[in-house]
């Protein structure tokens, strides 16, 4: 499995090296538009957008307002420096597309040079966004993104490709608000007009070097009982209005500050295919891998996770306050010194129906799991594989139960299996009455309570977490309805007793 995830990343970066092609070929499809250049190594002499003169700074491409399918295009090798704000909107047949043109090696970059916005898309729909180099450094510790998507009171705005950019070097403060810092920001603002978007696919994007957040949504249209008091309700005033069709897929994001990604007020969202590779390592307040809040129906699949710098979360994983049916499947999380899921209502809210199954965690670090205290409402924790060997998590859950009357209801863990190769750890503090286990195979693990449920034998957990000849994890599991269907391999599942962890299928040599 680590040879497949390897190739993805592989892919991912190849492709946000090398896009050009892709991002002039979509362009020059399109069926309708205007096309405008910007060279702003050009001199600025009689510029009007023409290939032969081309328009020489970003505010001669703001001027302009463009409709379907237009194209405004950034000479590669040439830096533009300051904030591309551009007016109007494609249309569902024909984007208004921002991509490169010309024949150099180096990619069109686009220097914020400390502006809040690199890219800022405002109030606008149908937009594509491709195969530009975005930094912005100077001035470092002030509010900024890379790119901007935003309404304010606009309603529905729909259709949004944010693909195959290279964005770095973004070096905002310890800011995790409505309007920034994150590499690829995307807001919901404004209280007279419920807003939302539908269609946002962000996708082949390398991001690389940014303070705080990686990929950030927020919406101003959060209020409802679910989320409780987590959250000001004279901050965020409006009636939940999700955002729908939002897909993030196939980005490899590093050396974050703060969170790798964060869906907040979307239903039915799908993170996929993602890799990222140190998150929580430049900022002092909590941050996860891949984070839900205030969201219903999202599906984390096929991911991999890592490089968690520290233990203020400092997971891969969590289904945080007001999240409502969130699938964490088939993903591989590993070396996250928080550790792998989080649980975490919090203030009055709840977190429904958190599933988290078929993932295989090697070497995360403080605690396996942790809930946070508030309503956690049937949590199912099923067919992981856990392995430990160099990092001993200190406590297999952690329970944060200093309120009395935070419960946890009905969270239960069983067909995992968990492989210690160290000495001590996997502890318990303030396990609730509602947390179960059954079915568990715990191996170099000594604990006294609670009822752990299952075998303690070597369950032969290989290298590549397929589980070896006579292993006594195969056909020992509980059968579980609505399982997904497949293991961590895409091998199926049976309608009989699974095997224990992340692998079905016959013992191997």
């Amino acid at each position: 499995m680590r040879h497949r995830l390897t190739a993805a990343v592989l892919a991912a970066l190849t492709a946000a090296a090398g896009l050009t092609a892709t991002a002039q070929s979509t362009a020059q499809a399109a069926p309708v538009g205007r096309t405008f250049h910007v060279d702003c190594s050009a001199p600025a002499q009689g510029a009007d957008g023409s290939a032969r003169h081309p328009w020489t700074t970003p505010a001669e491409a703001n001027a302009a307002t463009y409709g379907p399918g237009d194209r405004l295009l950034f000479k590669r090798g040439a830096t533009c420096t300051g904030t591309l704000t551009p007016k109007g909107a494609g249309s569902a047949d024909a984007p208004f597309t921002i991509a490169d043109y010309g024949d150099s090696p180096q990619r069109a970059r686009l220097d914020g040079a400390g502006a809040h916005d690199v890219v800022l898309l405002a109030d606008t729909e149908h937009v594509r966004l491709t195969a530009l180099e975005i930094t912005n450094a100077s001035n470092p510790g002030s509010e900024r993104n890379a790119v901007r998507l935003r309404l304010t009171d606009y309603g529905t705005a729909r259709g949004f490709e944010i693909d195959h950019l290279y964005i770095h070097d973004v070096r905002g403060g310890d800011f995790k608000t409505i309007t920034g810092s994150s590499a690829i920001h995307v807001a919901v603002q404004g209280i007279a007009k419920a807003s939302r978007y539908d269609g946002v696919d962000i996708h082949h994007n390398l991001i690389e070097d940014v303070d705080r957040e990686g990929i950030y949504f927020k919406s101003t249209f959060s209020k409802r009982a679910l989320v409780g008091n987590q959250q000001d309700p004279n901050v965020y005033p409006g009636a939940w209005t999700p955002s729908t069709g939002v897909r993030i897929h196939h980005n490899t994001l590093r050396s974050l500050a703060g969170d790798g990604m964060k869906l907040d007020t979307t239903a039915g969202a799908r993170v996929d295919h993602n890799r990222i590779d140190g998150f929580q390592l430049r900022s002092p307040s909590a941050n996860a891998g891949i984070w839900t809040f205030n969201t219903d129906d999202t599906t984390i699949e096929y991911n991999e996770v890592s490089g968690g710098g520290n233990t203020h979360d400092g997971m891969s994983f969590d289904a945080d306050g007001a999240s409502d049916h969130t699938v964490f499947q088939y993903n591989y999380s590993h070396d996250n010194k928080g550790g792998f899921l989080l649980v975490c209502p919090y203030s009055g809210a709840k977190t429904i129906d958190t599933v988290a199954r078929y993932n295989v965690s090697r070497n995360d670090g403080a605690r396996l799991l942790q809930n946070c205290w508030g309503p956690i409402l049937n949590t199912q924790i099923y067919n992981n594989s856990f392995y430990n060997k160099e990092k001993i998590p200190a406590y297999l859950v952690q329970d944060d139960n200093g309120n009395p009357s935070a419960t946890v209801h009905e969270q239960s863990i069983r067909n995992n299996v968990f492989v210690s190769e160290g000495t001590g750890g996997y502890g318990f503090t303030n396990p609730t009455p509602g947390l179960s286990f059954d079915h568990n195979a715990f191996y170099g693990i000594t604990m006294t309570r609670p009822n752990l449920g299952g075998i303690t034998g070597n369950p032969l957990l290989r290298e590549d977490w397929r589980l070896g000849a006579g292993s006594p994890a195969i056909g020992t599991g509980a059968v579980i309805g609505n399982n997904g269907s497949k293991d961590y391999f895409g091998n199926p599942l049976p309608d009989t007793a699974p095997n224990l962890g992340a692998y079905e299928g016959p013992g191997l040599p």
